[in-house]
């Protein structure tokens, strides 16, 4: 069965996550979390993205982002490969980083309180 194709269209907002493969970290030690942040600041960048809230843990993040263009799918491809170039040659592994396809809910203007709900996650404070 084929996978349904991510919706896309400029000033979508959604509840992005992904966890690490095998339920392994994405983020080992507080260098991660800074090679992380520091991606996640360069993929809104080079996209334009909006970033309301996030949440960072060992295994797995959600971002609550606003998509200005219609480029979830190429930014979400960069950073998922930049971040995992990153982490693999910084600790000498190879292979995948986090788990098969990303999870990504589009949030309607009409979706009640599920905004308000996702946007009051935990901020991790940077350093």
């Amino acid at each position: 069965m084929s996978r349904k194709p991510r919706i896309e269209y400029r000033g979508a907002v959604y509840h992005v996550m992904n966890r690490g493969d095998r339920g392994g970290k994405t983020c080992k030690d507080k260098l991660d979390y800074e090679l992380f942040l520091s991606a996640m600041d360069e993929v809104c960048e080079r996209t334009g993205w909006r970033l309301h809230a996030y949440v960072l843990l060992p295994n797995h993040f959600h971002w609550l982002l606003e998509t200005p263009e219609a480029n979830l799918v190429l930014g979400m491809k960069w950073f998922l490969g930049a971040y995992s170039q990153r982490f693999n040659a910084r600790h000498g592994q190879r292979g995948h980083v986090f788990q098969g396809r990303y999870k990504a809910v589009v949030i309607e203007s009409d979706s009640g309180a599920y905004f308000e709900t996702v946007s009051t996650f935990p901020v991790l404070a940077r350093a």
